[in-house]
């Protein structure tokens, strides 16, 4: 692997600080407009856990005008708590990727987007076994030439903990991922947050309750009087991933736990300055003890924002194209 060369982060006007950073995305809203000349395709992709449960993808392949790569990866995009493959990051993402070549997949998790009417079950940040699926699902033509996996926020944990359980991977990325569960979850607590904690605690509900979801009467009762995110987990996330309460969840899948067993070319960018997710997880964490992780940990740029002043294209975007670049 070729060291990748990175760009320097510098905020874009307006988008000063951490707030307007992250918001950006959701003043945007859906990215629906594919760049002109790319195919899509729709994949279908059984789960194996007996559950009849079957995750929902959009396949894009680049147009004629695009740089040919060779033996290029294909790269699998996972969305992040409450989003879907109409988020606005993971268009923008496919958008950029698309422009340089890269074959792309946006996966919608269990119960996320197109899947949640083919789901009745929900995904989590360490649902692991249901990427392994999905790979193991697309179409041969797609993954021969490997697969690099670009998870974004919630779903960033999931592909890291995937990368250190089964490898397989040629590389894995994770943009603003909360490597440490229990302290993000915490963060959303704080008075700053009051705003973000509602919008996306609305959309967990909204997701939850969505046709096709297995909802019990229990759920039902206690769903509309749940105040936070870390209750959602205690009395929804928990039980119906087999875990004791939100505790037990966020240690058993917390990412930062498994990075020392990743064995393959790993990115991790995380803002400093992330108003969801506490920088201390990476600040705190010894690099040093795994030459195949390379964090990028830039003072500015929100979460999963990056809205920098030397492009349009977001500046994770470039990072991961360089990153891919150099595989």
């Amino acid at each position: 692997m070729a060291e990748p060369e990175f760009p320097a982060f510098r905020p874009r006007a307006p988008w000063w600080g951490p707030d307007l950073q992250t918001l950006r995305n959701m003043l945007r809203g859906p990215v629906l407009t594919l760049p002109p000349g790319v195919a899509a395709k729709r994949f279908s992709l059984p789960l194996t856990d007996g559950s009849g449960d079957v995750l929902s993808a959009r396949g894009l392949l680049p147009s004629s005008g695009a740089p040919a790569r060779p033996d290029a990866p294909l790269v699998v995009l996972v969305h992040g708590l409450g989003g879907s493959e109409d988020s606005a990051y993971l268009g923008v993402t496919a958008a950029h990727l698309l422009d340089g070549g890269w074959r792309v997949v946006q996966l919608n998790l269990r119960g996320a987007g197109p899947s949640r009417a083919t789901c009745r079950q929900q995904y989590h940040a360490g649902r692991t076994g249901d990427f392994r699926d999905a790979l193991a699902a697309l179409p041969e033509d797609w993954t021969r030439d490997g697969v690099v996996a670009v998870g974004f926020s919630l779903g960033g944990n999931m592909v890291l903990k995937y990368a250190a359980e089964s490898g397989g991977l040629r590389g894995v990325v994770s943009v603003s991922a909360p490597i440490d569960l229990s302290a993000a979850s915490y963060r959303f607590l704080d008075a700053r947050n009051r705003f973000y904690h509602a919008w996306l605690l609305a959309g967990m509900k909204r997701e939850a309750l969505a046709e096709g979801a297995a909802v019990t009467e229990e759920e039902r009762r206690v769903l509309p009087n749940l105040k936070s995110i870390l209750e959602f987990d205690e009395k929804i996330v928990a039980p119906r991933g087999g875990f004791a309460d939100a505790a037990d969840y966020y240690a058993r899948n917390h990412a930062r736990q498994f990075l020392g067993a990743i064995a393959l070319p790993a990115l991790l960018i995380h803002a400093q300055d992330d108003p969801w997710i506490p920088a201390s997880a990476y600040t705190g964490y010894p690099w040093h003890g795994n030459p195949h992780l390379r964090p990028l940990l830039p003072r500015g740029g929100g979460h999963v924002g990056f809205h920098a002043a030397d492009s349009r294209v977001p500046w994770h975007d470039r990072c991961v194209a360089a990153f891919l670049a150099s595989l």
